[in-house]
């Protein structure tokens, strides 16, 4: 079923890895390994992922997968939503940043409308006080954590198409065993999970790739974490980390 008045919504842009795609209110266009944007010929990514399509008078972005999950934000990146299979969400900003991963590969595309139902612009506090944009406070071997595996993504030689570190690779990059690495990322995971992200709890050795790949989803699209972090992994292999962390999660975690 179509919506009412589709005769005069105005299309939809695509963009991703620099080329354009233009979305019609009167098709449904999918997104996956085999569909009107063909993203890449990943096995672990589905034929047909996500949809975007026009129904009840609004543009909507649908999972339409079985397996994977999409981190979608507005343009800030103070406004997210984490896009479980068989979910759908509207499409009610002008500028609208889709990350997901599939196996170790990580991919993000920009949703561009003439419509904005809500402005999420950030705004700055002129009495002079600080303005707080995220409830996240993390120590420097926190940030340098997520900086490594969010490396590749941040880094990206393709635009739109990054990837992971393993657990392994990531520890090695950062100098630590991956006693230390799998500590501190646990504390980070449940730090973000006391706040409300979703998709970063698990059992013992449960989803561990797809909660590093959460992980860097959020930190990347919620601007956690940005280009502007990454000397912090500038010479880290060189120093050990021989100081236990706090059971807490203090000042060294």
């Amino acid at each position: 079923m179509t919506g009412a008045t589709e005769g005069t919504a105005a299309p939809l842009t695509v963009e991703y890895c620099g080329e354009l795609y233009r979305v019609e209110p009167d098709i449904e266009f999918g997104i996956g390994r085999e569909a009107e944007l063909t993203i890449d010929d990943n096995p672990y990514l589905h034929r047909r992922f996500l949809t975007v399509s026009r129904d009840f008078g609004m543009w909507w972005l649908s999972n339409v997968g079985t397996l994977l999950t999409a981190t979608v934000t507005d343009a800030t990146g103070t406004m997210q939503a984490w896009l479980a299979p068989g979910a759908k969400l509207p499409i009610v900003f002008q500028t609208m940043h889709v990350m997901f991963s599939a196996g170790a590969t990580t991919y993000d595309f920009t949703i561009a409308s003439d419509e904005d139902y809500f402005d999420t612009t950030v705004k700055v506090d002129s009495s002079g006080g600080s303005t707080t944009v995220l409830p996240v406070t993390l120590t420097t071997s926190q940030r340098q954590l997520i900086v490594a595996l969010a490396e590749g993504v941040l880094t990206q030689a393709v635009p739109g198409r990054g990837t992971i570190p393993t657990s392994a690779e990531a520890a090695e990059r950062l100098g630590w065993s991956m006693t230390t690495f799998n500590r501190k990322l646990d504390n980070v995971c449940d730090k973000l999970d006391k706040l409300g992200v979703a998709g970063l709890r698990g059992g013992r050795g449960k989803l561990a790739t797809n909660r590093r790949a959460r992980l860097v989803e959020y930190a990347v699209t919620t601007r956690l974490v940005g280009v502007e972090d990454l000397p912090l992994l500038e010479g880290v292999a060189a120093r050990l980390d021989q100081t236990p962390d706090p059971v807490d999660g203090g000042a060294d975690d």
